[in-house]
């Protein structure tokens, strides 16, 4: 018995077969049996993995026929090889290291498969997957860039090394966080390594120039995603029933969500939908900007387009593969006629994702759950001092005048008393001496300003334009030789000026770098949130999540507190999976943290489209306050997945006392940095409602008509957002 019906998939586009599949099918065993993949050929001490049937009955050349319709034939021999590879890797990786749970085994293996992929590697394969692997690389890599080749080989790195993760989760029986399993998923499932063999086969290499943009990011990124949800919903039954698997998103909403194995499929099923029309988006809306950013010629927007077509050939072809499969769970999926009107429900049902939300509408305060925090919130003794000097600081830059494009002021002295961005300094930094205090003080009131002034400014007016040359300023703001800089148009820029050399100029190289890219990542995340606001469009949860990180200034934070540790932990320590994971993981914390207490202001106040609980009410078509405890769930998974990491992960790592020490302390900081973001929204009067409502502490009433002023105010508030939602061209 199936444990679920399969859902109504959205498969946009019609699968095409290359007409080359009869060759590659007869090409096709003969490889597998010379490379040893077969049981008629397998090594000596080699479990039985396939036979003959087993391989014919998968059928991987129609994988390759559905997923690369236009390529000759010996192409598609060529991509088929290197399927026949990665899955005949898998299944002998799940009998010789999953099974028996051999993590030093598995360790040892990978890495030595791995050199194959390295400039004149000395090796002699000693088993199929190594002679696989070299013979598919020299066949594959002496026609493509040197930049292809080096995403190709960290796309190969990550789909052999990572498997670890998913050896250990089985090990330790740990289901993981939502989050973390689609990241990790990435990797492990191979999907950006499809995204890469598809550059090959359509003969188009992306422009090196754009392949790191958003956009292109995130179509790799959405691509990989539609891939392994869409198998995770097929596989579900081989891999909890047969292999003992723990790592399949089905199983992580149905964990996470505390519901049968039908409703956790139907969820995933629409993340995968949504991913798909975030994939939509992404094409339709941002490449046309990037192309004329970046100046790309005619040519070389025909070879991004030609590699965004390939994609799409990929996940309808692969969906129709697995419909076919002897490998997945296929039955009462309609194939032949009627299939493309079976699909026109999902269809749409997809038209409307992520497009229902009325803004403005009257909410509420939010009620707050039990949030979970291990770590106190220490003080600092010089926060009296930070908080004055912040005042005056805000006052010398500018903030609470009036400016070109903002005719009343964005803030008040007196607003910006009550935010009280020295009490979350001083705990992010118990240890900060006086002036370190008041400089990460006037940091986080200069991010906080920038994030009232753009939307004052560009979301009012949908000035996407305008935003992108306000976002292409701030480079010339942080130089790195701490030149000079351009006169300010306005107190954000001047706030900038001031901070950068004050900052900088004790860094060493390496640092600045970091900390100049963590600016201008945060600025220039900004007018996606714009473009949103312009769409009328909720985000996909996941692009949210990962975009939050930047519009939040995380790795703004983050990259103060690497500084003093900067010289004592070495550069591929931090740039290491655990120690990106451990960042990620604190970040959503603290991002998460915002949306919920800031919900009320953006929601009701502000017409906001880009909150964490918002995405979670949309993507589930749930109540605020369901959405509200599914988000402080995710906030609680990505707080116990922070000290799984620290106490599995971080322990390995080789180094030194001094070494061991800063990373510690380093680790410890992004604790503290996690329980002073909750205290500080605690505290600070920035999302009450009667900061909202205008009414202000040294003015507020008291005594007896107390509640009448209050209701008095929200009448009047209320009658604003009638007026607002009747007026057309609002945002």
């Amino acid at each position: 018995m199936q444990p679920y019906e399969l859902p109504d998939f959205y498969v946009p586009y019609p699968a095409r077969i290359n007409p080359n599949l009869e060759e590659t099918r007869t090409h096709s065993t003969p490889w597998a049996r010379e490379m040893g993949m077969l049981d008629d050929t397998r090594d000596p001490g080699t479990p039985e993995i396939w036979d003959e049937a087993a391989l014919d009955a998968m059928d991987y050349p129609l994988l390759c026929a559905y997923t690369h319709p236009d390529c000759d034939a010996t192409e598609l021999n060529l991509i088929t090889d290197w399927y026949v590879w990665v899955f005949y890797f898998d299944d002998h990786f799940l009998e010789v290291f999953k099974k028996p749970r051999d993590l030093p085994g598995a360790r040892v293996y990978l890495e030595r498969l791995a050199a194959f992929m390295r400039p004149g590697c000395a090796l002699e394969p000693e088993n199929a997957c190594e002679r696989g692997l070299a013979d598919l690389w020299e066949r594959t890599v002496p026609s493509m860039s040197a930049g292809w080749r080096e995403r190709f080989t960290a796309s190969t790195d990550a789909l052999l090394l990572d498997c670890l993760w998913e050896l250990a989760n089985i090990d330790e029986g740990r289901i993981p966080n939502p989050i973390e399993y689609v990241h990790m998923r990435r990797k492990v499932g191979g999907a950006p390594w499809s995204a890469d063999l598809v550059e090959h086969a359509v003969g188009a290499e992306i422009p090196d120039r754009v392949v790191g943009t958003r956009p292109l990011r995130v179509l790799k990124d959405t691509f990989a995603d539609g891939v392994h949800l869409r198998n995770d919903i097929f596989s579900y039954q081989r891999e909890t029933e047969e292999e003992g698997e723990i790592n399949n998103c089905v199983l992580v909403f149905q964990h996470f969500l505390g519901v049968d194995p039908q409703r956790a499929a139907d969820t995933v099923n629409d993340l995968l939908t949504s991913r798909l029309k975030q994939f939509e988006n992404t094409a339709l809306t941002e490449l046309p900007l990037l192309y004329a950013e970046h100046g790309l010629d005619p040519a070389e927007q025909a070879r991004v387009a030609a590699y965004v077509k390939g994609l799409q050939d990929w996940q309808v072809g692969g969906h129709d593969w697995h419909m076919r499969s002897s490998r997945y769970m296929n039955r009462a999926e309609p194939t032949g006629l009627g299939l493309h009107a079976a699909r026109l429900p999902a269809a749409v049902k997809a038209a409307g994702t992520g497009y229902g939300h009325v803004p403005r509408q009257r909410v509420g305060p939010t009620p707050l759950p039990q949030f979970t925090m291990p770590y106190p919130a220490r003080p600092n003794p010089n926060l009296d001092r930070a908080r004055a000097a912040c005042v005056t600081w805000c006052a010398d830059m500018g903030m609470y005048e009036p400016t070109l494009r903002t005719p009343q002021p964005v803030w008040t002295a007196e607003q910006l008393a009550g935010f009280d961005f020295a009490l979350c300094a001083a705990s992010i930094d118990p240890e900060a001496g006086p002036e370190t205090l008041d400089l990460a003080t006037q940091w986080l009131a200069w991010g906080t300003y920038g994030d009232d002034y753009f939307p004052a400014v560009f979301f009012r007016d949908r000035d996407m334009i305008g935003a992108k040359a306000f976002a292409a300023r701030i480079p010339a703001f942080v130089p790195l030789d701490l030149g000079p800089v351009p006169v300010p148009e306005n107190p954000f820029e001047a706030g900038l000026a001031d901070l950068w050399p004050r900052t900088a100029e004790p860094m060493s190289p390496r640092a600045r770098a970091r900390f100049r890219d963590a600016v201008i990542s945060m600025v220039d995340s900004w007018p996606w949130e714009l473009a949103n606001q312009i769409q009328g469009r909720v985000p996909d949860p996941i692009d949210y999540l990962e975009m939050r990180r930047r519009t939040f200034g995380s790795d703004l934070t983050i990259a103060l507190g690497r500084i003093e540790h900067e010289n004592a932990v070495p550069d591929e320590v931090f740039d290491s999976r655990p120690i990106r994971e451990l960042e990620a993981a604190a970040m959503d914390y603290g991002c998460l943290t915002n949306d919920v207490f800031s919900y009320q202001k953006e929601i009701e106040f502000e017409g906001e489209y880009n909150n964490g609980v918002l995405a979670v009410q949309n993507f589930l078509n749930c109540e605020r306050d369901t959405a509200v405890a599914i988000v402080n769930d995710l906030m609680t998974g990505r707080l116990r997945q922070f000290e799984h990491i620290a106490a599995t992960d971080v322990p390995k790592f080789e180094l030194d006392d001094a070494g061991r020490a800063a990373l510690e302390a380093y680790i410890d900081g992004l604790r503290d940095w996690t329980a002073a973001v909750l205290n500080w929204h605690r505290k600070t009067r920035r999302y009450g409602e009667e900061e909202l409502l205008g009414i202000s502490p040294l003015n507020a009433p008291t005594g007896l008509g107390t509640s009448a002023a209050r209701l008095a105010a929200i009448m009047r508030h209320t009658r604003a957002l009638a007026v607002s939602a009747g007026t057309p061209g609002r945002p």
